[in-house]
């Protein structure tokens, strides 16, 4: 996993019109300029959230991303509490389950 990477083209999605632009039409291109692994690659393609919230992307950029393709908020939470449910606790950053999952991310 290559969360910064990850982060980073998140960060700039949220922020920049023209990645936004690119996003839209030419995500392949986008995807290429960040040393992403082939699973985060998907993940993003087919908007993910689940699977990029157990992998550890923070929270914050991820609800940009997930209003960006088009989730209502109760979509978003409910896409974060599918990815623990399909795939178990957060496995990096900083919501990263560190006692066994008992405290709980979402």
């Amino acid at each position: 996993m290559s969360l910064y990477y990850v982060q980073k083209l998140l960060f700039n999605l949220n922020r920049d019109t023209a990645v936004q632009a690119q996003f839209k039409t030419d995500l392949e291109g986008l995807l290429a300029e960040y040393s992403l692994t082939p699973e985060e690659q998907d993940w993003l393609r087919n908007g993910d959230v689940g699977e990029l919230y157990i992998h550890g992307v923070n929270g914050q950029i991820l609800m940009h991303y997930a209003a960006f393709i088009g989730l209502e908020w109760d979509e978003y939470i409910q896409a974060m509490k599918d990815g623990l449910s399909v795939h178990g606790q957060v496995r990096d950053g900083i919501y990263r389950a560190v006692d066994g999952g008992e405290g709980g991310a979402v």
